[in-house]
């Protein structure tokens, strides 16, 4: 009969941590952060749990990852730890641990709930080399739409779907580059992403493609209906 992994104990303290993707480090994917995430941790010397089982993991929640070349401000995790710590001391020595770019912002205890369920929306900043009135013009017709459906190459192949059903807000400013289009996605399955709201609008507004945009999620949280506004997600 084959032995038995040995039963690893549950998490005596679950931190949620907050981080930002900035510069060149936007264009890190998930797995290379992940990576580079878990050699921070081993650096820092962070007392993490670890999964049971015949391949023990270190107990690492990722919640919301932004895609592949978008910066970001509020990207979110949920580490569960052998020992107890101080966030505080935790968040300076992990942030000392990741390279430049890979920036810890927040930690906090974690709060009841699934860390996921709370990040129902993202703000993005996308910036276009287009001017404004085109810009404008493109979005006015997007957002008249009922629906726009959308292509993309996923994991299990081509797929269509709805990228005006998960927009809430779509604002367009002037920029240094030209444009700045904020947009509040509503996270849905499957995701729509910024880059996804730009195919809609070349398609109904005939937006044209300039190039590679410049894109930021500022913010992503729990959604009020009524104000508009997003929450902390960390908070409570």
């Amino acid at each position: 009969m084959r032995e038995q992994p040995e039963q690893q104990a549950p998490p005596v303290q679950r931190l949620r941590v907050r981080y930002a993707k900035r510069g060149r480090l936007r264009f890190t994917s998930h797995r290379d952060f992940s990576r580079a995430f878990e050699r921070a941790l081993v650096r820092a010397r962070i007392p993490m749990a670890y999964s049971s089982g015949f391949n023990p993991h270190p107990r690492i929640s990722y919640a919301g990852a932004s895609p592949t070349g978008a910066a970001s401000e509020a990207e979110y995790l949920e580490i569960g730890l052998a020992e107890t710590v101080d966030p505080a001391r935790l968040a300076d020595d992990l942030d000392r641990s990741l390279p430049d770019g890979l920036d810890v912002l927040e930690v906090v205890e974690a709060g009841p709930g699934s860390l996921a369920d709370r990040l129902e929306v993202s703000r993005w900043e996308i910036d276009l080399p287009v001017p404004p009135a085109t810009v404008t013009s493109a979005a006015e017709a997007f957002w008249a739409c009922a629906s726009v459906t959308v292509e993309r190459m996923t994991k299990k192949g081509l797929r269509a779907f709805d990228s005006r059903a998960a927009v809430l807000a779509l604002d367009v400013t002037t920029c240094d580059v030209g444009s700045r289009l904020t947009v509040v996605l509503r996270h849905t399955v499957p995701a729509v992403r910024p880059d996804d709201v730009l195919t809609g609008l070349r398609q109904v507004g005939r937006l044209e493609d300039a190039g590679a945009p410049l894109v930021r999620r500022l913010a992503q949280g729990p959604y009020d209906e009524a104000t508009g506004a997003i929450g902390d997600p960390l908070s409570g």
